[in-house]
């Protein structure tokens, strides 16, 4: 397999996958898609730029492979591929802010380019400004922690406000959306400092 060959299933991979998992598509359709997607497998799955590039990689894999062994080295790699170009660009954005989209009435998903907080008939989106959290003291010795305790542990994060919220990782290409007042999602604990820079958004565990 020809160089120019690979180098086009890693930008088509990438390409591909971000179109579905982060671009609103040409007349909104690839949001219409992810709207009727739901919570569900398929609504996750558009939600993880990882798992999602593993799919899209799958047919790539078998089309450019004249192999058995070579399709089933080009599958992972492919996707890891796409997902390192994913990093880097993520990476090129210097101080990127926390993406967060509100919605008061409806469940669907709304844009804005707006820098400041604005309040709108159906929707309205903000750019929250990383902030420095206080580091909280133990007052207990180390030897009286748990030793089940473990910094990657699964965090819940609460929605305390009357808005629904969607919140996009840069960093771990997670996809958070908080239905209502109440609701409360499983978070990847790298995105910790994130989400809590998020207005709303409450750490439970």
């Amino acid at each position: 397999m020809l160089f120019y060959w690979l180098l086009l299933g890693i930008l088509c991979v990438w390409r591909v996958t971000h179109l579905l998992h982060a671009e609103d598509g040409p007349w909104r359709l690839v949001v219409r898609l992810r709207q009727c997607a739901g919570d569900g497998f398929w609504g996750e799955l558009l939600d993880c730029f990882y798992c999602l590039s593993l799919w899209i990689a799958a047919p790539l894999a078998i089309v450019l492979g004249s192999t058995v062994r070579q399709r089933a080295l080009l599958w992972p790699a492919l996707s890891a591929a796409a997902i390192l170009l994913e990093r880097f660009t993520v990476a090129n954005e210097r101080a990127v802010p926390a993406i967060f989209f509100e919605n008061q009435e409806n469940q669907n998903v709304l844009r804005s380019n707006e820098t400041e907080p604005a309040r709108q008939n159906d929707s309205s989106a903000h750019y929250a400004r990383p902030r420095i959290q206080p580091q909280q003291t133990n007052s207990r010795p180390a030897s009286a922690l748990p030793e089940s305790a473990s910094p990657m542990r699964t965090l819940r994060f609460e929605n305390t406000g009357p808005s629904a919220v969607r919140v996009v990782s840069p960093s771990t290409g997670r996809t958070y959306r908080f239905s209502g007042a109440g609701a409360r999602v499983e978070a990847d604990p790298r995105d910790r400092a994130l989400l809590t820079t998020v207005p709303g958004l409450r750490l439970i565990t």
